[in-house]
């Protein structure tokens, strides 16, 4: 990525002002381009989500990525989306979050490497998200019904939500 593009990136996210303050540029500047034009308008510019219309991706992203069943949700839902009521931090919400089908697998694991990583701090050891993770999803497409459910299994085996 050229660092013009980086540094639209981080604008647009509102992220210029991490390296302004002394912290740490994003990890994944590539993820964090890609989520500023396509994942920031409902989940927010720094993934705090938005009351009643998208969730808040700063803890689940990195519990999930710590699980097989975790990963494929990782890579179900921005792959096909979700719908229907969820729950998180004991907040609800019901949205349908669109597919980036449009997206390539490359992409696609840099954004939720983004996330995993530099929103919701996953641990450094753990291994990033591949595109080859997102492609084997690609080849078993789903509705966002299905990921909302396949969900819930990975809430219970990482003890909660």
């Amino acid at each position: 990525m050229t660092e013009v593009a980086r540094a639209a990136g981080l604008a647009l996210l509102g992220l210029a002002g991490w390296s302004a303050a002394g912290a740490a540029t994003p990890q994944y500047a590539d993820g964090a381009a890609l989520f500023a034009s396509n994942c920031a308008v409902c989940h927010g510019a720094a993934g705090a989500g938005t009351p009643a219309l998208a969730p808040p991706l700063l803890a689940n992203p990195a519990r999930y990525a710590t699980l097989p069943e975790g990963r494929r949700q990782l890579a179900m839902t921005v792959l096909y989306g979700m719908f229907g009521d969820i729950t998180v931090d004991q907040k609800h919400y019901n949205f349908k979050m669109p597919e980036f089908t449009q997206l390539q697998d490359t992409q696609l694991a840099a954004v939720l490497n983004f996330v995993v990583f530099d929103l919701a701090h996953a641990a450094s050891d753990l291994k990033p998200m591949g595109a080859d993770e997102v492609a084997a999803e690609r080849k078993q497409p789903v509705d966002g019904a299905a990921v909302r459910e396949h969900r819930g299994g990975v809430l219970e085996a990482i003890g909660g939500g």
